[in-house]
């Protein structure tokens, strides 16, 4: 593990390379964040940061040793710790490689925030660092040394050596970049840590007899950071996927890694978005940015080894058992995962890494070399999921079984807690979004006057204010019988514009318009998420209030009726009432003088 004579130029995109799966996290955090709910989207936060930097601690500490030691023990399946610890710690730590060591870390560190998306908005924080600690410490350096062990001496890596088959046949075990060392152990982990914390309140009702009656969809609050945090882990999977390549191109070179990486991921994109439009009616969009990270995910074991037919097949394939598995695993395992990500994960690092038995073209078996590397895959991802499930269920299990002093399981947030939103209950976050919170007093504007309901009177506008033995004459006689009428229109949303322009053609001197949730006797058309049906009864309308007395209430009902005529369904109601009185509050004048303009 001390410093090899390596071209500088390689080792100068290594650290490139590590600096792009490290900004990673921020699209595992946006991602994670933009398809759940904006009430945990700090907690979200924290827990992506935490993965990295608590993970960094117990994997300098114990996980890189047993990662990076050259020298195997019990027959590979780890390496000497106590080796690498001399070299980072000893005299000679300034030689030790330091490049290969954090470049291990970043995966690591991959490896645990898969976990945060299945497991978000009911996991109690202080129970997710620990488990965060303990696949950084124990879980990936083990299996990953199987796999990527210094001089191939894990025990994965020497198979075919023990079988007696030589290149051309089968080789070691293929996983370049970790379909299985990463992806399968985290989604797999995810899986069955969301299995064992439970579906989130709401997700799912059930009869008196316990039975699940009804799925229902919770919609992520914003779906345009989840498509960043896409864009940015599929930027990331540049640096991701060739980082293990020695050549720059050609066989096993970069150039072909980043071309199987693009049509795979392109592939599958496009598979899901037409899955998703032929079944629902619509293409659904936070299922096809899935799909991005579903072929993404597939093709990281073999993105060196397979041609361009290999990419496409394993891309299109990728984005059937992503549209497959979500639904699967929502809908006959009631297992709640907010994101997707034991679809995209684990399901797609299995079949990533099966598939390099398949599409390999030098050991593959559709391109004539037998089942010898199929066999080895197969025997790999056994391995690697006992190991990995072990682990999960002793460590979310020993979490569930321990009670906090209100009898809810340490691994799991309390029901107050989890809808009132774990980032004011973990993290005393009123709100991500604080600028939405009509917390102006709070705020210091510096000599910004913030009205709050006390404006001294030399800072408002002059006026005349008139008492109750004030012999002042009404501005208008016949203030006092003058008739006021409220009207109130709901309307779609894309009218707005043409209704307050004729209402202000008709001298309407005011009004107020709000953003509304409503349906008719339609109920809605039904739309799908994740291809659970969205509860669609309510639909976003603009709801107009006005109080007219001088302009004939007539004449804006026919306006209004002639300005949002279509012809078709939810063109929208117009709804009129009484009104007793109307008081301005600037300058005290009620009825009919409060409604007109200024003079």
């Amino acid at each position: 593990m001390f410093l090899d004579v390596i071209s500088w130029d390689y080792q100068i995109w290594k650290l490139i390379a590590i600096a792009l799966i490290f900004f990673m996290q921020a699209g595992f955090a946006m991602c994670e964040a933009g398809f759940t709910r904006s009430k945990n989207t700090g907690n979200i936060t924290m827990k992506n940061l935490m993965d990295f930097c608590l993970g960094t601690i117990t994997f300098i500490i114990i996980g890189g040793p047993l990662l990076c030691a050259e020298n195997a023990i019990a027959g590979g399946l780890f390496g000497d710790a106590v080796q690498v610890w001399k070299g980072m710690f000893g005299p000679d730590a300034s030689l030790y490689n330091w490049t290969d060591f954090i470049f291990n870390l970043v995966f690591c560190a991959t490896t645990a925030t898969i976990v945060s998306g299945a497991m978000a908005e009911r996991t109690n924080f202080k129970a997710y660092c620990i488990y965060s600690m303990i696949i950084s410490a124990v879980v990936y350096p083990v299996e990953a040394y199987w796999n990527w062990g210094a001089g191939n001496n894990g025990w994965l890596q020497q198979l075919a050596n023990s079988w007696g088959l030589i290149d051309g046949t089968a080789q070691g075990f293929i996983d370049l970049s970790g379909s299985c060392s990463i992806h399968m152990v985290g989604g797999l982990t995810a899986l069955i840590g969301a299995y064992m914390v439970g579906p989130r309140i709401g997700k799912y009702t059930k009869d008196e007899s316990g039975k699940i009656v009804k799925i229902n969809a919770i919609q992520g609050h914003n779906i345009l950071i989840g498509a960043l945090g896409v864009f940015i882990l599929w930027f990331g999977w540049y640096g991701f996927n060739p980082a293990a390549c020695t050549t720059w191109d050609g066989y096993e070179g970069m150039g072909q890694v980043f071309m199987t990486t693009t049509i795979a991921a392109s592939l599958s994109t496009v598979t899901v978005m037409l899955i998703t439009w032929f079944k629902n009616g619509k293409p659904d969009v936070s299922m096809t940015l899935n799909g991005s990270l579903a072929g993404l995910v597939a093709i990281t074991a073999g993105c060196s080894r397979v041609d361009l037919v290999g990419a496409i097949v394993i891309g299109i394939v990728a984005g059937v058992l992503l549209c497959f598995g979500v639904e699967f695993i929502d809908k006959v395992l009631h297992i709640d995962d907010p994101v997707g990500a034991c679809s995209v994960h684990f399901l797609n690092g299995l079949w990533g890494t099966l598939a390099c038995g398949l599409f390999s073209t030098t050991t593959g078996l559709f391109y004539g070399h037998g089942f010898a590397q199929l066999g080895i895959q197969v025997i790999g991802v056994l391995a690697v999921g006992a190991w990995t499930a072990f682990w999960a269920f002793l460590i979310f299990g020993v979490m569930k079984l321990i009670k906090r002093k209100d009898g809810t399981p340490f691994l799991r947030a309390t029901p107050e807690e989890e809808i009132r939103g774990l980032d004011i209950s973990e993290h005393g976050l009123i709100s991500a979004y604080p600028d939405f919170q009509l917390q102006v007093e709070s705020i210091d504007y510096g000599d910004a006057i913030v009205v709050s309901g006390d404006t001294p009177i030399s800072d408002a506008i002059e006026v005349t204010h008139l008492n109750e033995n004030d012999a002042v004459l009404p501005k208008h006689e016949k203030s006092a019988n003058n008739k006021f009428t409220k009207i109130e229109i709901i309307c779609k949303e894309r009218m707005l514009d043409s209704l307050k322009d004729a209402m202000l053609n008709l001298g309407i001197t005011g009004m107020t318009v709000s953003h509304v949730m409503g349906c008719g006797q339609q109920k809605g058309k039904p739309e799908y998420y994740r291809g659970i049906q969205v509860e669609a009864t309510l639909l976003p309308k603009i709801q107009v209030d006005m109080v007219v007395s001088k302009v004939p209430v007539r004449q804006v009902i026919e306006t209004a009726k002639k300005t949002l005529y279509t012809g078709h369904i939810g063109d929208g109601k117009i709804f009129v009432y009484d009104v007793e009185n109307v008081i301005k509050v600037r300058t005290g004048e009620e009825g009919y003088d409060a409604l007109q303009d200024e003079e």
